[in-house]
């Protein structure tokens, strides 16, 4: 069996001191791809303790990757740095600034997965449940404009509908799809193909 796969799911390796911002990446890949596993390190040691090879990608922070370039330079291809700058110094490598507004950092994130994996490429496939259809049109119309940064009262101008049942879509909406958040709400919109990521 593929060691990159764990029951079909891929794996993914999140190395970086700082907890805070290992926990909100891996809230943030885990419902861009809800199918990928992910192991967090807090340093390069660990993640050599743990078959580094079996990660389809290495999410590292740039101070790691500097302390050990050459292991990183021969997975290039696989590894993503953390940077706090806009623009990175390793230009060797996809870089992935987490200094900015959630919402920038989402976008970033989709656009490094579709660029990555266009149509699912290399990855396996989201499981049936979460390819179904779960919204009405109704609900798909004011999700994607809800993403789109249209406030209830714009949504509702636009759809020639009540703020009430903009308020009342909106909620349906989170408990369909078990989402408290805007970026979550982005993320699901994106992925099924409802927005298009320039739209954001």
């Amino acid at each position: 069996m593929d060691q990159q796969m764990i029951h079909g799911r891929p794996k993914m390796a999140i190395v970086d001191p700082n907890t805070l911002a290992v926990l909100g990446l891996t809230t943030i890949l885990q419902e861009v791809m809800p199918i990928i596993t992910i192991d967090q390190f807090s340093t390069f040691e660990e993640l050599m303790e743990n078959n580094p090879d079996q990660y389809f990608h290495y999410f590292v922070a740039m101070n790691i990757v500097l302390d050990n370039r050459q292991f990183f330079l021969d997975r290039k291809r696989k590894t993503i740095v953390l940077t706090v700058l806009q623009n990175s110094p390793l230009t060797d490598f996809h870089c992935l600034c987490i200094n900015v507004p959630e919402k920038q950092l989402v976008r970033s994130i989709l656009a490094m997965v579709k660029g990555a994996h266009p149509q699912g490429k290399n990855l396996p496939p989201i499981p049936r449940v979460l390819q179904q259809k779960i919204l009405s049109d109704r609900e798909l119309e004011v999700l994607a404009l809800i993403v789109q940064g249209y406030i209830n009262k714009e949504v509702a101008d636009k759809l020639n509908i009540g703020l009430t049942t903009v308020i009342t879509h909106r909620k349906n909406i989170m408990e369909k799809l078990g989402m408290k958040s805007v970026s979550a709400l982005t993320i699901y919109a994106v992925m099924h193909g409802y927005v298009d990521i320039n739209q954001i």
